[in-house]
């Protein structure tokens, strides 16, 4: 019995044996108590960022809303300097060549090298349809011309100019995009026409953010019977099926009004119809925030209720109101073509992209003339590039992401 025991425990040290001491490790740096607290250059650069760069990082990741932002800021910044990038003025006219077919660019004639030139067109008269037959000849390349000085324009209609980025042929035309039905050319008629399509989406969402943080405010931060007018208000602005309602304020535009005062009728139209749905936003958003702390401390301190609001309330979530306004945009500028399209919004002589696809009305000219349609591809790219960018805006300023 014995020796089963001790060679069970043969490994047992005997009880007074000296205990055996643990390895100790020590730091001979001196001891320093807020190591636990120091970042890392990374981990500082990430905490201690602001709420908008937290925004930016997290939308780049988003590349097609980045893709969309680059092609809407070349956008935007062809409005600027239309009459520069327009080969043509807006109503110059060419009378011999109506209706004429996009000319193709090309780089070699026979073989050789010539740099971006078109080919003259011939024109003749179809003798069973009576419609005009352009055909390029062949043998009469046209170089373009580039930085070169061409139609006068007013730039902005303040100064007098007449330089473009490219210029039609010494004796020759130019037209990319075709002519209309009075020999104007298209690709510069859509240029100058963005430029009004563009920035009346701007300026409308502009009013209907003001008016829906305005109103949204009040309804929000000061309940009861204001809340119960705001919205009953939009709640009336939101029952109406917008489209007639858009086709009747705008019937109603005074005839004799200038092209610039219709142009900003039809703005104000547009924003007045569109600030219920992000004014809702801010009355919910709103009433669950007066009810937080730091408003409360702000109130007692003496705060007036419109420093709170604009102050301590709405930067709280204006990352998202922005995101929700992007959104709204494209809805503006598709209201502006409709309008003009049916002839009911902007009028000549203000060119828009719904003014020249009011000219595309007729489909036996369309089936004839199809680029009459080409004012309709913008409008796409536009909306698409909003919608995109929307998302990933959205996405950037919702915390949970």
């Amino acid at each position: 019995m014995t020796d089963q025991t001790s060679n069970s425990s043969g490994n047992t040290p005997p009880p007074n044996a000296p205990k055996r001491r643990a390895e100790h490790f020590v730091n001979r740096e001196a001891w320093d108590p807020y190591v636990a607290e120091r970042l890392t250059a990374e981990q500082e650069k990430y905490y201690m960022a602001g709420q908008w760069k937290l925004m930016w990082w997290r939308f780049r990741r988003h590349r097609p809303a980045v893709v969309s932002m680059a092609f809407l800021a070349l956008m935007y910044l062809s409005t600027v300097i239309s009459e520069f990038i327009a080969p043509y003025d807006l109503q110059t006219r060419s009378s011999a060549y109506i209706f004429a077919p996009p000319q193709q660019v090309h780089l070699f004639h026979e073989g050789k090298f010539l740099g971006p030139f078109v080919y003259a067109l011939k024109t003749a008269r179809d003798m069973e349809t009576l419609q005009r037959v352009y055909t390029p000849d062949p043998t009469r390349p046209q170089p373009l011309r580039f930085f070169c000085l061409g139609d006068s324009y007013e730039f902005w209609g303040l100064i007098e100019g007449s330089f473009h980025f490219v210029c039609p042929p010494k004796g020759g035309q130019f037209f990319w995009l075709g002519t209309d039905r009075l020999g104007r050319d298209m690709f510069s008629r859509i240029v100058y026409a963005a430029r009004i399509s563009l920035t009346i989406g701007l300026i409308g969402i502009t009013l209907s953010f003001a008016l829906a943080l305005f109103l949204g405010g009040l309804a929000g931060y000061y309940g009861g019977w204001v809340d119960m007018i705001v919205q009953r208000l939009t709640e009336i602005i939101k029952s109406f099926p917008h489209l007639p309602l858009w086709l009747a304020l705008s019937a109603a535009l005074p005839v004799t009004w200038s092209p610039l005062l219709v142009y900003f009728g039809i703005t104000l139209i547009l924003a007045l119809l569109d600030w219920p749905g992000l004014g809702r936003a801010v009355r919910s958003k709103l009433l669950s925030l007066r009810e937080e702390d730091y408003a409360a401390a702000a109130q007692m301190m003496g705060a007036k209720p419109g420093r709170i609001i604009g102050r301590h309330l709405l930067p709280g979530f204006m990352s998202h109101l922005i995101a929700s306004a992007t959104l709204s945009i494209p809805s503006m500028i598709l209201a502006e073509t409709a309008l003009s399209f049916l002839g009911l919004g902007l009028r000549p002589p203000i060119t828009s992209w719904g003014v020249l696809l009011n000219e595309a009305t007729d489909i036996n000219v369309v089936a004839v003339n199809w680029w009459l349609m080409l004012p309709v591809v913008p409008v796409i790219l536009v909306i698409l590039a909003y919608q995109f960018m929307g998302d990933g805006m959205r996405d950037a300023a919702d915390p949970y992401a």
